[in-house]
């Protein structure tokens, strides 16, 4: 028997050109691939995500989609959502009108994930997801080894007289508030303080972000650093922009609610800009109710990988 034939897309995500965002790769039919060869394939191709997509479990669906970093597989990702919506928009697997928008469900290992596609002149514009409600997990008390850790003084952090906190809508990350944009452009993950502070807490994930930003309509300017999931850093984090925003209702920093959109800005350090539409929407009593995150995309190339 020879070699399948697997067709899959370079979709750049978070950006609306080429060489931005963060590069994604789609493989339109998983059918028939087992999870073991959709683990090497994602190791082979060494991006942040590999995504596989599958029929419905359920027909009330549109489509199963599984996630794949270098070295494991996620209950959902952002940038991996988007990009796919993305790339079956493109390949016209989806309803596509000339204006106005598809919804879309995906089954995520998590869950079913709603996807909203905006086009406009017949091609896929603004993409959002809506993610799962947050969960706040525990502040991690030791700020000066966190600050070691990033390589930057413990003031840095201390100076924003905010906590560092775990909050996840599916993945679980640690946030850590840094003073201006001069501490983030510094901060360099150790690998051996990681080990010590975060390799057995509730998030070894850690995603740094400050008021300070780039551009003056940003709202928040962001890095991730991605140890745990084979990943050194991130240049687009939608799993952890959702509970950015969740982090930054809660404590205060933005409103939220309706009319109050976070732009928030990463990659930039990587020379991959990324710009990340996220949406809290709360209740009369100001509980959070929805979490939207969204963005463009921009096709990059097409490929053809063989396997057994």
């Amino acid at each position: 028997m020879g070699r399948r034939k697997l067709n899959y897309h370079l979709v750049d995500v978070f950006t609306d050109c080429m060489f931005g965002g963060n590069q994604l790769a789609v493989f339109t039919n998983g059918r028939d691939v087992s999870p073991t060869t959709m683990q090497a394939i994602a190791n082979e191709l060494n991006l942040s995500e590999t995504t596989f997509i599958l029929p419905p479990t359920d027909a009330a669906n549109d489509y199963k989609l599984r996630i794949f970093t270098p070295v494991t597989e996620l209950p959902m990702a952002g940038h991996p959502t988007i990009g796919s919506a993305f790339v079956l928009a493109n390949e016209h697997m989806i309803a596509c009108p000339a204006d106005g928008e598809t919804e879309l469900v995906f089954e995520e290992n998590i869950g079913l994930i709603p996807v909203s596609v905006a086009f406009k002149e017949g091609r896929a514009d603004l993409i959002r997801m809506l993610q799962p409600l947050p969960t706040f997990g525990p502040i991690h008390p030791d700020v000066g080894a966190i600050a070691a850790m990033l390589g930057l003084e413990t003031e840095a952090i201390t100076d924003t007289g905010l906590p560092l906190e775990v909050v996840s809508c599916g993945v679980p990350f640690l946030f850590v508030p840094l003073r201006d944009l001069v501490s983030i452009r510094k901060a360099r993950l150790d690998r051996t303080r990681w080990e010590h502070a975060l390799r057995d807490f509730e998030a070894p994930n850690i995603f740094v972000f400050t008021r300070e930003t780039v551009h003056e309509s940003s709202t928040v300017h962001s890095r991730a650093f991605v140890p745990a999931l084979g990943i050194d850093e991130d240049p687009a984090t939608g799993g952890a922009s959702g509970p950015l925003g969740c982090y930054m209702v809660r404590h205060g920093i933005v409103p939220g609610g309706a009319g109050s959109e976070i732009i928030g800005e990463q990659g930039f350090e990587m020379g991959r800009p990324s710009m990340i539409q996220i949406e809290i929407e709360l209740t009369a009593e100001r509980e959070i109710c929805a979490v939207r995150v969204g963005g463009t995309c921009c096709a990059v190339a097409e490929g053809v990988l063989e396997v057994d």
